[in-house]
């Protein structure tokens, strides 16, 4: 059996780097979400990526995969939403096993509303820090990470999904 690959001190330090911002960016963005907009960082994807969607509708089942959440976990946050008026489930036509959800117009001004205060604080806790070779760098770095991955490509802004 081959002996493990241990980290250099540097290699230490980047990982360790990496995962205190994979910690604490998601939460960072959550309480700005949930202060402005009243709604989950969960929630606001799974709204932007219906409103980016054809026809502003994705099969749950496929929704659920490109958010990065179980089934249950989306058929629980769309529930609320739904309640909202937000989201709209029906099923899909072309096959009744599957369940679509479809961004309302509810939905799409909420979207349209939370995006500018979302995309500041993206501004603000990745980009602004960030050089603009630093910017190219990290958008290069994540492609790099995410094809090892992802590399079905189903994770908006894989290098693999387009």
């Amino acid at each position: 059996m081959d002996a493990p690959r241990w980290l250099t001190e540097e290699e230490q330090e980047a990982w360790m780097a990496l995962v205190s911002v994979l910690v604490r960016l998601p939460a960072a963005l959550d309480r700005q979400l949930q202060r402005d907009a009243g709604i989950s960082h969960f929630e606001y994807q799974v709204l932007a990526m219906l409103s980016t969607s054809p026809e502003r509708t994705m099969r749950m089942s496929d929704l659920a995969e490109t958010a990065d959440g179980s089934l249950s976990r989306l058929s629980h946050v769309v529930s609320r939403l739904e309640k909202r008026g937000w989201i709209r489930r029906s099923p899909d036509p072309a096959d009744g096993r599957y369940t679509l959800a479809t961004l309302t117009e509810g939905g799409w001004d909420k979207v349209v509303a939370s995006a500018p205060g979302h995309v500041e604080a993206v501004r603000d806790f990745v980009i602004d820090p960030l050089t603009k070779p630093q910017v190219r760098q990290l958008r290069d770095i994540g492609r790099r990470i995410l094809n090892t991955v992802d590399p079905d490509g189903s994770c908006p802004g894989s290098p693999a999904g387009r």
